[in-house]
């Protein structure tokens, strides 16, 4: 896909992004109305936080970008204690990043039903959602909810800008005339076009990714460490001490993890990728060596 987008670099994208609309509308089972493709996740975030003026809530432990995105475009930001005011908007990530937790549809729905009595919306980041799509409320789209969503994830592409939003047309068509022109770039609107091609491959490598994140997880353990529950490509550990010498240790042997100090958690606290089983089996062994652990 990426190679045919050479083809067409000389060109503008569509700024209508009718392609990638299609594509996206077809593999999710949403009407293209419903739709608007963005350039990454990172961007649906930061539409999100400029459609309103009030306070952007979230539930910490949880993806940064939600608050840094409000702050620059001066909205207040608070942890989620159950209510809020007209013009607020509460940002749950589902599977949460960097727990790997996931709420369930009728957990969000109650969410839903207490943020629109109180006049606010809720914004659902399922950027991870792939992995677990039965936890989705793609079906369930309703006004007062809006939906972000990534592909970057799913196909092993963040170097491709390819995220989409998903709510009732009017507020599709307001945060469409927010969006700048030529977004997303040719080569995400090829893929987005040939994402329905693709469903079965993409739930064969969810399946592959539990098998080896069941492993990944066993592995950890015999190392001692708490690994939590994770329905993601991803799993939070906590080695119950600083971890901040060993990371350095294993980024200079060409192994680079994410520390959780940026999520507010302890410096004993990694997110740590699932990758293939060889990938995963080289960082088990680097860490039974610098643990002293065999």
């Amino acid at each position: 896909m990426i190679r045919q987008s050479l083809d067409n670099i000389r060109y503008y994208p569509d700024p209508e992004m009718k392609q990638a609309r299609k594509g996206i509308a077809r593999f999710l089972k949403i009407p293209e109305e419903y739709i608007l493709p963005t350039a990454g996740g990172a961007a649906a975030i930061d539409l999100v936080t400029q459609l309103d003026g009030g306070c952007i809530f979230t539930l910490p432990p949880t993806f940064g970008e939600y608050t840094a995105r409000a702050a620059i475009h001066g909205r207040k930001t608070a942890v989620w204690e159950g209510s809020c005011e007209p013009g607020d908007t509460l940002i749950v990530c589902n599977p949460n990043n960097p727990t790997g937790e996931v709420r369930t549809k009728e957990t969000l729905l109650a969410i839903l039903t207490e943020t629109k009595a109180c006049g606010g919306r809720l914004a659902v980041d399922e950027a991870f959602i792939e992995y677990c799509p039965e936890y989705s409320l793609r079906r369930d789209l309703q006004p007062g909810l809006i939906l972000l969503g990534s592909f970057s994830k799913i196909l092993g592409t963040p170097g491709v800008r390819l995220g989409y939003i998903c709510a009732e047309p009017e507020i599709i068509e307001r945060l469409r005339q927010k969006t700048l022109s030529w977004t997303p770039d040719t080569a995400a609107t090829e893929i987005a076009a040939a994402l329905p091609e693709h469903k079965e491959q993409i739930a064969a490598e969810c399946e592959l990714n539990r098998e080896r994140r069941n492993l990944f997880r066993t592995q950890l353990q015999k190392l001692g460490a708490e690994v939590h529950p994770s329905e993601g490509n991803f799993l939070l550990v906590d080695f119950h001490w600083d971890m901040t010498a060993a990371a350095e240790t294993l980024k200079a042997r060409k192994i680079l993890v994410r520390t959780c100090t940026s999520f507010g958690l302890p410096a004993s606290f990694w997110r740590l990728a699932v990758k293939t089983e060889e990938e995963n089996t080289r960082l088990i062994a680097a860490l039974e060596e610098i643990l002293h652990v065999r």
